[in-house]
């Protein structure tokens, strides 16, 4: 990785593709000389939660080669008036995230992400399992993330921050019965998807990128956003039911496994490959690549 001071073109080298990854960057990129590449935009997100939705519409219907990670977005897509985008899924390294303990007989032990940022919810996903543990007393509670709010905490949970991933692998992934989301909006939402690759069976609420994987009472069980109630409902389920539990942990982990770095990476191979093609026929974008869910 190459860090520059500014994104103006004296920093940029000559290339053949440059790529927007958020928002912001899309106004830079637009404005390269053609000699750093074909201008593209990988969508990883709706922005909106974090900019002026009118401004974050914009970028979307900048004059760029789009990629978007999530079949919602490329509903969202057409909605905007931009139906020009490729989707790519995200992926797993599935050498990593990988079952190392049984899925059944787990200790009862649940976990989640922690973040301070409002839209992942956090506070609600506490709350919801605050009720699960007035159910299940004995309950283990596991949060980590890179936040050192650790006053927002509560002193039943225990909380690591920046613990190595392979620690988050091993003791949290694999050691636990349920994984928690409880954010209001994901693009794709890759911790549940990394925990579903090690074996958790998953209580989300429903926050659009989760339903790459996640279809409720088949891969998983999902709430409405910002109900901790009705996310503890279906914590609660996945505790009290262990043939539930396991069912629905073994089929997304069966499903999740279908979405590996190989088959993402030849997607992307062949995106820039048609934008290069674009390239040697029109010095202006042409923007027709096919949405595509192989």
């Amino acid at each position: 990785m190459l860090f520059v001071p500014d994104s103006g073109p004296r920093h940029v080298p000559d290339g053949d593709a440059i790529f927007a990854t958020g928002w912001t960057t899309v106004r830079s990129v637009s404005e390269m000389p053609q000699v750093k590449g074909e201008k593209c935009y990988l969508i990883q997100g709706y922005e909106s939660y974090h900019a002026p939705k009118d401004l974050v519409d914009a970028t979307w219907r900048a004059p760029l080669h789009k990629i978007v990670v999530a079949k919602w977005l490329v509903e969202l897509g057409r909605e905007l008036g931009c139906p020009e985008l490729t989707y790519i899924p995200n992926a797993i390294d599935h050498r990593r995230y990988r079952i190392l303990r049984p899925i059944e007989g787990r200790p009862r032990q649940v976990s989640m992400v922690f973040s301070s940022s409002q839209v992942k919810g956090s506070t609600d996903g506490i709350e919801a399992m605050r009720i699960a543990r007035e159910r299940f007393p004995d309950l283990k509670v596991v949060l980590f993330g890179t936040s050192p709010a650790r006053s927002a905490i509560p002193e039943w949970a225990e909380y690591f921050q920046n613990p190595p991933q392979e620690y988050i692998i091993d003791k949290i992934y694999n050691n636990s019965q349920v994984f928690v989301g409880s954010s209001w909006m994901e693009g794709f939402s890759l911790p549940q998807a990394e925990a579903a690759a090690c074996g958790c069976s998953v209580a989300t609420t429903d926050s659009l990128g989760v339903r790459e994987y996640i279809e409720h009472g088949v891969t998983g069980l999902l709430s409405p956003i910002k109900d901790p109630a009705a996310l503890a409902e279906n914590i609660c389920r996945l505790l009290n039911d262990e043939a539930l539990r396991v069912q629905l942990a073994t089929a997304c982990n069966r499903l999740i496994s279908t979405f590996n770095w190989e088959h993402s990476a030849d997607l992307f191979e062949n995106f820039l490959c048609r934008v290069m093609e674009n390239k040697k026929s029109s010095n202006e974008p042409v923007l027709s690549s096919a949405v595509s869910d192989n």
